[in-house]
């Protein structure tokens, strides 16, 4: 049987993160309310920083152009967290909140993935990476709209292969000066692939398994 794994509160539908109980991001998202950020600007953010990332990755050269897509992963990530905490913590809602919530990501992912597979040499492995991680989340939002609510579980969700990714940028410059070899960006692309297209299928078994059990 598998594992539930983290389900969201219908409350919100948030994807569960223990640094949104952080001291200091707590502190830094109230000042970023107080400065009047808008939540929906920050998520627009993460657009630009992967734009940037896969741009450093595809055009620069080693280590830099890894190591700043790397800081660009980082950053995105920063900013779907810091969206959502001042959007609800800090009451800066608004009717589009959703939209903003949901479309930046999806860019994001497709940019960085599809950069990973050209960097990588297979970018016939960046697209379906990217293909499939998209996939996954029209399953979670899909499985909202019919069940209490979204299911958030992996193997490969959106933090797994994004920091997947963040590790791989890091350690591939490391790889080709020490070792002359370049595995470790090939090996993350597949494994991002695939770990997607396993999270597609945990989550529609789950969400079959639990609309047979309510009916």
């Amino acid at each position: 049987m598998i594992d539930p794994g983290p389900i969201a509160s219908k409350a919100g539908n948030r994807r569960p993160i223990a640094a949104r109980s952080n001291a200091l991001v707590q502190r830094f998202s109230a000042w970023l309310a107080r400065a009047g950020v808008s939540p929906n600007a920050i998520s627009v953010a993460s657009i630009v920083f992967a734009a940037l990332g896969a741009a450093a990755l595809l055009r620069l050269d080693p280590p830099w152009g890894a190591w700043l897509c790397a800081l660009a992963i980082v950053l995105r990530l920063l900013c779907n967290l810091f969206d959502g905490l001042v959007a609800v913590e800090h009451g800066r809602k608004t009717p589009t909140g959703v939209l903003y919530n949901e479309v930046p990501d999806r860019i994001a992912d497709s940019l960085f993935l599809v950069a990973l597979g050209h960097a990588a040499g297979l970018p016939w492995c960046g697209w379906l990476a990217a293909l499939l991680a998209a996939l996954t989340a029209y399953i979670r939002t899909l499985g909202g709209t019919v069940l209490p609510s979204q299911d958030f579980r992996g193997p490969m969700a959106k933090p797994h292969r994004m920091w997947l990714m963040v590790t791989a940028c890091v350690l591939a410059p490391l790889e080709v000066a020490l070792a002359g070899t370049g595995y470790v960006l090939r090996v993350a692309v597949l494994v991002i692939a695939a770990g997607s297209a396993l999270t597609c299928w945990t989550r529609l078994r789950a969400i079959a398994r639990q609309l047979r059990e309510g009916a």
